[in-house]
């Protein structure tokens, strides 16, 4: 039994683990939905003639029967916010990202409700994007002598920056909400990256061996590759057999979808932090493929080793990147449209005469390895279809290093479990003393120092998400309260006996959790996990970036960033355990006397309400915050009794409420 208790816990946590690619402003996905939607609508927009009057008529032929849901044109210009129908071109945002294979991504499109909710959450986003500039972050430009210049750039910087995070932390949640499974489609697998490379001494078909032959981990190349091989199958067939007007159609309709799909991941293959971000753990991986994202990289390509050229990533997206990308993509399109017409290139494509009509159902999600699929990409990436593989692939990135000398520097997220250390001071109003008599509001300052384990899962430059979960166990020392003792001669003493609450000390303890509705309900509904696992992971994702309730969000501003928090954590303060038990002056019974001593304890309990964090700091394995917090308090005594003089009636005291303000330090090493 207690195994299988071990076993649960171990379980609970994995899932909280798994859920850390997405616990940021996006996930670790490739560029985002309208990015990859009008990369694809520039490469068709490039198609020459010829290629483009064949294109019209395949998705013509794709659409037949689905006309209300699939739009009229394959790439519409002029779709609004609120489109009323999936073109060609929104396969591509919805391929991978909100779904794991091509017969998925068919069905999806055709039947689901909620499609249409996510393009239109994607259109309201790439209007948003369009709005902000894309820079080079604070401190990648060069310098200024002049402060107030400076000034100005770095306030500017920090505003696109934070302007950004909230679209998409605004896109995210709403995705969320249409797309229950968005978060956690692809948190199992690499199927987004490229591959690094073990050495640098691999030539581009000793990589596509390394990327494509059976048994390889998935990745962004491999899976381009499958699908385009896929569609191409399917459009020989459509050059070399005598087809019913019906089976012509499913045969267009699966190589359009498959070679959608496969174009999601060869646009991935243009996204900076999919050429750097492949390797270490998933702390590593979320925190370079962000930092990369923004930042840039520059690279150079398998054909042009000799110029190098600088990519940007994920909702970063500049239209030299969307150029690049769109040449690519209108190559790979090229590909099919001559197979299936049968036009001549510089090789041959293999008729595959028992090519599905069926759009491809392997799984990216699922599969973390490719099968063999028996068509001969071999070891050294050849095969029956290398020639059109390095037509397509030639352009793209070299990607970085694996782990080792010359390998790409690494950023991290706070991703991942820790230990650390928390500061902090305060001061907080409270509305009288203990005493019911002692009426008059005071101040007290208190210091509180702490360990805290716990799980990271806040994201890195996203800053949206806020998955932290830790438990802190300290010490609490207090000040002296500003209001004194009312109605006794100990006031007038003076020190910290005259105080309506003296100085004090105690343990204190301190846990914090995201919540999906109501405070605590993920730990409460845990045992949900081992009954239906995918609803437990959509209600934690949820959580994680804010819950529910709108305002639980995190909100980021050029100066920091704020986030409501009433719910996520609680402290709690033991008065009087190291001493036995503290004392208080009280009014004497009946008046006129010298008063009295009171022996008490007390439990204080703080609720923060409201978060700011002006600044945050990462290395390899550590992370420090300053942040301030608004907290609300209530100090409940017990235990009360009266030390002096013997026999004076007890006292009855009261519950005091407090309002405050905290500054903490908070200090993390990562495992």
């Amino acid at each position: 039994m207690r195994i299988t208790r071990q076993s649960n816990l171990i379980s609970w946590w994995r899932t909280l683990l798994g859920l850390a690619l997405w616990c940021a402003v996006n996930t670790a996905f490739g560029f985002i939905y309208p990015e990859h939607r009008d990369i694809a609508v520039l490469a068709v927009q490039g198609l020459d003639a010829e290629h483009k009057a064949v294109f019209d008529r395949f998705w013509q032929d794709a659409r037949a029967g689905d006309d209300k849901r699939l739009c009229a044109k394959g790439a519409d210009t002029d779709q609004g916010l609120a489109p009323q129908c999936i073109d060609w071109a929104a396969l591509l945002g919805i391929a991978g990202d909100h779904s794991c294979s091509s017969q998925e991504m068919l069905e999806t499109v055709r039947m689901s409700d909620w499609i249409l909710v996510v393009a239109d959450v994607a259109a309201q986003l790439k209007e948003d994007l369009a709005k902000i500039p894309v820079t080079a972050p604070t401190g990648m430009t060069q310098g200024t002598s002049n402060f107030i210049a400076d000034a100005q750039r770095r306030y500017a910087s920090e505003k696109n920056r934070a302007d950004r995070l909230n679209a998409l932390r605004t896109a995210d949640t709403q995705l969320q909400r249409a797309d229950p499974e968005y978060a956690t489609r692809a948190d199992t697998n690499l199927a987004h990256f490229l591959l690094p490379r073990p050495d640098t001494n691999l030539d581009p078909g000793a990589y596509g061996g390394l990327a494509l032959s059976p048994g390889s981990e998935i990745n962004a190349a491999g899976i381009y590759a499958w699908y385009h091989i896929s569609a191409l199958q399917k459009a020989s067939r459509l050059a070399a057999e005598q087809l019913s007007p019906e089976e012509r159609r499913a045969l267009v309709r699966s190589a359009l979808f498959d070679e959608a799909f496969a174009l999601h991941f060869l646009e991935d293959m243009y996204a900076a932090g999919h050429v750097a971000g492949s390797w270490g753990n998933v702390s590593q991986r979320k925190g370079t493929h962000d930092f990369y994202n923004q930042n840039g990289l520059e690279v150079f390509t398998w054909k042009g080793r000799d110029k190098t050229i600088v990519l940007m990533g994920d909702a970063h997206m500049r239209p030299q990147d969307a150029e690049l990308a769109a040449k690519a993509v209108r190559i790979s399109i090229e590909q099919v449209l001559d197979t299936a017409t049968g036009r001549s290139r510089d090789y041959s494509i293999p008729l595959i005469r028992n090519a599905s009509d069926r759009a491809d159902d392997f799984d990216i999600c699922k599969n973390v390895t490719f099968p063999d699929r028996g068509i001969g990409l071999g070891t050294g990436g050849r095969g029956l279809y290398a020639h059109v593989l390095e037509e397509a692939l030639l352009d793209t990135p070299v990607p970085g290093l694996g782990a080792g000398l010359g390998a790409l520097p690494r950023a991290r997220s706070e991703v991942g479990t820790f230990i650390g250390l928390a500061g902090s001071i305060d001061a907080r109003s409270i509305d009288g003393g203990f005493a019911p008599s002692q009426n008059s509001r005071g101040w007290i300052g208190g210091l509180d120092s702490g360990f805290r384990a716990g799980l990271g899962l806040e994201g890195a430059l996203g800053e949206s998400g806020d998955g932290l979960v830790f438990g802190q166990l300290g010490i609490r020392a207090d000040t002296p309260s500003t209001n004194d003792a009312q109605g006794t001669a100990l006031g007038a003493l003076g020190g910290s006996l005259s105080a309506a609450i003296p100085a004090r000390t105690g343990l204190s303890l301190r846990i914090r959790m995201p919540f999906f509705l109501v405070p605590g309900d993920l730990l409460f509904i845990s045992p949900m996990y081992l009954v239906n696992p995918t609803a437990y992971k959509q209600m934690a994702v949820t959580a994680a970036n804010g819950g529910m309730i709108p305002w639980q969000q995190g909100w980021a501003t050029p100066v920091g960033r704020f986030q409501f928090v009433l719910g996520r954590e609680l402290g709690v303060t033991w008065y009087g355990v190291f001493n036995e038990q503290d004392q208080l002056a009280a009014p004497s019974d009946p008046p006129g006397g010298l008063g009295r001593v009171v022996n008490y304890k007390s439990k204080f309990f703080d609720l923060p309400i409201l978060e700011y964090r002006p600044y945050r700091a990462f290395s390899s394995n550590q992370s420090s915050t300053v942040m301030f917090k608004l907290f609300a308090g209530v100090d409940v005594p017990f235990g009360e009794s009266i030390a002096s003089p013997p026999g004076a009636p007890p006292v009855d005291l009261r519950t005091i409420y407090s309002l405050g303000m905290r500054m903490v330090f908070d200090w993390r090493y990562y495992h």
